[in-house]
């Protein structure tokens, strides 16, 4: 937690390290950007390369590296585990399952990914896992994070884009009490309620790789006195409040947001 009492989570996802559309501009800007705020946690939710070559993988890394915090849960996605490259992603990284226990929230995130698949699964062998970790922390903010959907996003085609076993992972979040849960995968930025969970997706951050009109651009999650705030962040722009929910409660505040637009409408959802 900071010295105000605020605990940060900046999420960025989609590097993708190594194709012909990633900027490193973006991508040093963004760093950058997530340095200057100081943030508790750092989350990178998959397909950092482009096509899971050792190369990509140690780009990817040396990128990652210059982020200052103490925490950073980085994720494969479905572009990471292509040509074997999870054997990179845990040679570099680490495991592909992992967890951040803090005072005030825990994270658990898992690797969602199929080898040379774009669709993918949690898998029934990790629903313990799963389970058991969020077990351990039922007065904090819980936080879930998957590369893929796990509800289709406008704008993304077909429902093929969501993990094969989604509604058995959403029942099993559901039961454990996750607030939060944040993804990536089809590089498209938006938010969803469902039941008392928020899920929200993020765009890709560092590469040309978009639909429609919107931008690269990055997620802050600010977390304080039980009142959570999403904040959708484009590099060398200001930030726009995506989300205001407050968990305990059951209080929640979306601002409207339309695939292909540049900026958000606020509106009051239930």
């Amino acid at each position: 937690m900071s010295k105000d009492g605020r605990v940060t989570i900046c999420q960025i996802s989609d590097i993708h390290c190594g194709n012909v559309r990633f900027i490193p501009d973006l991508l040093d800007r963004t760093i950058i950007e997530i340095n200057n705020m100081n943030p508790t946690v750092v989350v990178v939710s998959g397909d950092l390369t482009d096509a899971g070559y050792r190369e990509q993988f140690e780009e990817a890394a040396e990128y990652i590296s210059r982020i200052e915090c103490e925490h950073v849960m980085v994720i494969p996605g479905n572009h990471d585990a292509r040509n074997v490259g999870y054997l990179h992603f845990e040679r570099l990284f680490g495991e592909r399952y992992s967890i951040i226990d803090l005072e005030d929230m825990i994270l658990v995130g898992v690797d969602s990914s199929e080898p040379d698949l774009n669709d993918g699964q949690v898998g029934r062998e990790h629903y313990r896992f799963i389970c058991e970790a969020f077990s351990s922390g039922p007065d904090k903010l819980k936080v879930f994070v998957i590369h893929h959907h796990l509800i289709s996003l406008p704008g993304t085609g077909r429902e093929r884009n969501i993990v094969l076993d989604a509604g058995d992972v959403m029942e099993r979040l559901a039961e454990m009490g996750v607030d939060l849960v944040l993804s990536g995968h089809k590089h498209v930025p938006y938010s969803w309620k469902l039941e008392d969970m928020v899920i929200v997706n993020a765009g890709t951050a560092s590469t040309l790789r978009l639909r429609g009109n919107t931008r690269p651009c990055y997620n802050i999650i600010e977390f304080e006195d039980g009142e959570v705030k999403v904040f959708r962040k484009q590099p060398f722009k200001r930030r726009e409040l995506i989300v205001d929910f407050n968990p305990k409660i059951h209080q929640y505040l979306h601002f409207e947001e339309r695939v292909g637009s540049e900026a958000p409408n606020p509106s009051l959802g239930e």
